[in-house]
């Protein structure tokens, strides 16, 4: 829990980037309204996680979920925010899917590019052929073959 009220509030920097991208070019807004909309957002935040979190404890629960919110707004009434807040959980569970997808496509593609470092090369002798392969450590595991 946090030791001081103020740090229950939101950063005002992410509170002023919302107030710039909602607001029509060239409107100024003061640092009291700042202030004012920062404290406001956070008294929504903490009242809608303590509502979420009762809904849950209801149902014998541990972890708030998404539909713990989702009922905890229409238990605050705010009805009309539900529809838009599932829109962007399903966007953010998309972007969140497709960087994990890209980070396992980078690692597999890592994992390739280290096996193709590691290539073997061939030795010829009188009986066969031996394949060398060399590793990183530059231990060396051959296996001789023979000529079919």
């Amino acid at each position: 829990m946090a030791e001081r009220p103020e740090d229950l509030n939101l950063p005002n920097a992410v509170i002023t980037r919302i107030i710039k991208d909602t607001l029509p070019e060239g409107v100024a807004v003061a640092k009291e309204a700042r202030s004012a909309i920062a404290k406001a957002a956070s008294v929504f935040v903490l009242y809608t996680t303590s509502t979420a979190n009762s809904l849950a404890q209801k149902n014998k629960k541990k972890t708030v979920s998404a539909q713990d919110v989702f009922t905890a707004m229409k238990e605050m009434e705010f009805e009309k925010f539900i529809e838009p807040l599932q829109e962007s959980l399903e966007v953010h569970k998309k972007s969140q899917q497709s960087k994990k997808e890209q980070k396992e496509a980078k690692a597999k593609a890592k994992k390739t590019e280290v096996a193709d470092k590691n290539t073997s090369f061939t030795e010829e002798g009188n009986t066969g052929v031996t394949i060398m392969d060399i590793t990183e450590t530059g231990k060396e595991n051959g296996v001789e073959l023979q000529n079919v």
